[in-house]
């Protein structure tokens, strides 16, 4: 078992499907294997990768999508909870943490584990295009996004859905310090990229839902990170629930 897939999750029957679908449509192999594909008929069956759903007590179908798929199903809670308790049941030599709302593209997962084996990396994180297609997504998320990422990449690495890590260093950092409420993802990279080799994925970009922006507003939200940002690098973790964090009430598509 070389990579372990790990989703938290909280009423995502919108979403789930369509990232599930799209890592069972991935090509990659392990080395000494064939390549897998699409042919495979549930994701529990490869023995490069296993998909694990960290649940926080959905309502919806969520829980039922992922077993149809094969997931392994386990208990989760908010999203550093969620990571940490389905860390505990991988069994991969590499962990892949991804959002939800996130879709790989054909052939992604290959050329992101060729980069991270290419580059020597111990942790990484990605570019990202957006899966909605106005212009203020394009611009923020395929323009801002990735320069801001690109610009911080040696200063405070960052995230926003996708981490890739190896097994070793994420035990040896604790994993996900769970008392963040709000950019744990930054936190865990910065710890991370102290004790090992950190870099940008550019070979692929995922796809991103902007569901976030438009519930909550794009200028609010984009100065929500501009703020974090400045606060971790100045202050540190953010421990109080300061933007009053909501998880799983971006159910609409």
């Amino acid at each position: 078992m070389n990579l372990s897939i790990i989703i938290p999750t909280l009423n995502e029957e919108d979403y789930l499907p369509l990232l599930l679908e799209s890592i069972k449509k991935q090509n990659f192999k392990a080395e000494g294997e064939e390549d897998k594909s699409s042919s495979s008929p549930s994701l529990g069956e490869s023995s490069v990768y296993e998909v694990i759903v960290a649940d926080a007590q959905s309502q919806d179908k969520t829980v039922e999508i992922a077993k149809s798929y094969g997931c392994k199903v386990v208990p989760g809670g908010l999203p550093p909870k969620a990571r940490n308790e389905g860390a505990k049941k991988a069994r991969g030599e590499l962990f892949l943490f991804l959002d939800a709302d996130v879709i790989l593209p054909e052939n992604s997962l290959e050329k992101f584990l060729k980069e991270f084996k290419e580059k020597n990396l111990d942790v990484a994180s990605c570019l990202i295009k957006s899966q909605n297609k106005n212009l203020v997504s394009k611009i923020y998320y395929n323009i801002l996004y990735n320069i801001g990422i690109l610009l911080l990449e040696k200063i405070r690495p960052s995230a926003m859905n996708f981490m890739l890590i190896k097994r070793e260093l994420h035990q040896n950092i604790g994993g996900f310090e769970e008392t963040i409420k709000f950019g744990e993802d930054v936190d865990y990279l910065t710890r991370a990229s102290k004790i090992g080799k950190f870099a940008i994925l550019k070979s692929a970009r995922i796809l991103s839902s902007t569901r976030r922006f438009e519930k909550e507003g794009w200028i609010k939200t984009g100065l929500k990170y501009v703020f974090t940002t400045f606060y971790l690098l100045i202050i540190g973790p953010i421990k109080s629930d300061i933007f009053k964090y909501k998880f799983g009430h971006y159910k609409s598509r």
